[in-house]
């Protein structure tokens, strides 16, 4: 059975000489698995369309023994290539896409997730990032889980229910506090 969503890329690793693992978080299915075969060949129909933070409408196959389904096409609807074009914004992406998979279990569907990351990644196309930047997509992924107002910060609530916040959260704080003293 085929099934279309519209996704983002969050992850992507080897799984053979010529296939991926790609981990989406769409607006229909929530965060899935997906093997692209034959992604690694160099006359893939998936060259040039899977790359991190990539918007896409997937066609996937879905398995009925696994989560890990089929991906069969990809169509790139934004890439965000903006992201890619500062370590600040990419390290920033990266931590929003850390801290969903986190939050978040496989296959739960919760849209409001999927159009969270959706914004994040339009503004960080556009803008640098900014602490108070990172602390409202925290403040929203923790009123979507239902944690908002439980701790002193959206992100301690986070870190308490699910146990943990991502290591690189540390890292971000750091660099953009930095960089606001060199302002």
């Amino acid at each position: 059975m085929n099934t279309t969503a519209r996704g983002i890329l969050l992850r992507k690793r080897k799984l053979s000489d010529t296939s991926l693992i790609i981990s989406w978080c769409t607006d229909s299915l929530g965060v899935i698995q997906t093997v692209a075969r034959g992604a690694r060949r160099p006359n893939s129909p998936f060259r040039g369309r899977l790359d991190l933070f990539f918007e896409a409408e997937i066609s996937i196959a879905k398995s009925r023994k696994s989560n890990l389904h089929t991906l069969r096409e990809v169509v790139v609807v934004n890439p965000f290539a903006g992201i890619r074009n500062d370590h600040r914004r990419t390290q920033a992406a990266s931590y929003f896409v850390e801290l969903i998979e986190v939050c978040t279990e496989t296959e739960h569907h919760e849209p409001e997730i999927f159009r969270l990351l959706q914004r994040a990644c339009g503004y960080l196309n556009e803008h640098d990032p900014a602490q108070r930047a990172v602390t409202h997509f925290e403040s929203e992924l923790a009123r979507i889980t239902g944690v908002q107002g439980a701790k002193p910060t959206a992100a301690m609530a986070l870190g308490h229910l699910f146990g943990r916040l991502p290591t690189s959260r540390s890292t971000l704080l750091k660099l953009l506090t930095h960089d606001k003293g060199d302002s």
